[in-house]
């Protein structure tokens, strides 16, 4: 097979990190905005708020992604994810692929034969992917990086064998019975144009975060006004001592000496009191914007439109989100069985095919489980149907509508 080559996948690499990392930046809240300058004063040109909606939209989703297990599990799935702690393995893998579109599952060795499996995310590790197989035609990874952020150890994946470099220099060679890399994707919502996914965070969302940071901007400066609006005289001496300003302002009496002629012509006023309510409004109309983006409601960004909901209408609320939820199972599936084929591999020492594992299927938790309220009307449905069609209804299949 031909392929492109370590140089070649590290300027990919370096082409494709500076975006992982920007949506990494609006996940972690430090993302700077720009300032259009016209009702910013100098002083605060380079203040930035923070909003979380970013890592709201991408935990709303995560952290439904609940996988459970496998069905039909004849290569020991189980025993090697669960050696490997599944429980912090799939949460790490599945978040980072829906921030930066991809995320890389490593498989290696132990000591004993093992095989041992990490998640390293997309600003790491790149390859060219094969769309028939979901698995690499060759891949690149970074496995440590020093303080300044600089790669150290480094891995290059063919279907011959794996390379490791140290500090740039080839330092092992490693192969396996199966010729296949042993780097695999985990990829969120690919296409044919993009076969290595689409990340949770869109441009549309940084968009409207960056609308929603300067609309919060502009509110905190408008807050000063409102707090003390502006005060006017007209009618002193211009010979008088000036006032100072906050003092002025924060005193309970004041006094004014007449004007030049003598007249009492001493006129204090105040300006109209700004509102805060264009912003807020202006706040809501992006939040709304946001929700309708990521699939979510206004009470999840923090702005309460109801009394608490049942079950039907948090899922009918929802939709959007829970088709995404389907979705995003379906793509990391091919990531999870094709991590757990070439690590079963790896444990017998043994060149298994791929088709052999398509009778293995994985299990997750409904994205949005029953409530005590629904599990009712479903025990009566499940009856019904068990009724008229003998069995048909099994614990796997009530599990994957109820959870239970």
């Amino acid at each position: 097979m031909e392929y492109i080559g370590v140089e070649a996948l590290k300027n990919l690499l370096n082409i494709k990190r500076s975006r992982v990392w920007l949506r990494y930046q609006y996940y972690d809240m430090k993302n700077n905005t720009f300032d259009f300058g016209i009702s910013s004063p100098p002083e605060l040109r380079w203040w930035n708020s923070c909003v979380g909606w970013c890592a709201k939209g991408v935990d709303s989703l995560a952290d439904r992604l609940d996988f459970f297990g496998f069905r039909d599990d004849v290569f020991g799935f189980e025993e090697i994810f669960s050696a490997n702690n599944k429980d912090v393995f799939f949460p790490s893998a599945v978040k980072g692929a829906l921030i930066g579109a991809v995320s890389f599952v490593y498989i290696s060795e132990d000591e004993t034969g093992f095989p041992r499996i990490q998640v390293i995310n997309a600003d790491d590790a790149t390859g060219i992917i094969n769309p028939t197989t979901g698995l690499l035609n060759e891949g690149y990874a970074v496995l440590e990086r020093n303080a300044a952020m600089q790669p150290v150890k480094e891995a290059y994946f063919t279907h011959e064998w794996t390379a490791f470099y140290d500090n740039g220099e080839l330092v092992d060679y490693r192969s396996y019975k199966i010729k296949e890399p042993m780097l695999v994707p985990m990829v969120f919502k690919p296409d044919a144009k993009r076969p290595m996914g689409h990340s949770r965070i869109s441009r549309a969302a940084m968009s409207l975060v960056g609308s929603a940071l300067r609309t919060i901007k502009r509110s905190e400066i408008s807050a000063e006004f409102y707090s003390f609006p502006q005060k006017w005289i007209t009618g002193t001496d211009p010979d008088a001592q000036k006032l100072d300003k906050w003092a002025a302002a924060m005193s309970a009496m004041m006094r004014f000496t007449l004007n030049e002629d003598g007249q009492d012509h001493v006129k204090v006023g105040q300006f109209s009191q700004q509102s805060m309510a264009p912003h807020v409004e202006q706040l809501k109309m992006f939040a709304s914007l946001f929700a309708g983006e990521m699939g979510l409601t206004l009470d999840d960004l923090g702005f309460p439109q109801s009394n608490p909901s049942s079950y039907d209408a948090i899922k009918a609320a929802h939709e959007s989100l829970r088709l995404t939820a389907k979705a995003a199972q379906r793509t990391f599936n091919i990531g999870i069985l094709n991590a757990g084929f070439l690590a079963a591999c790896i444990r017998d020492d043994y060149a298994y095919t791929r088709q052999q594992i398509t009778i293995t299927k994985p299990i997750w938790a409904p994205a949005f489980p029953a409530d005590v309220s629904m599990l009712g009307g479903i025990g009566d449905a499940i009856q019904k149907i068990n009724t008229t069609i003998p069995d048909y209804l099994t614990d796997d299949k009530i599990f994957e509508l109820t959870g239970i």
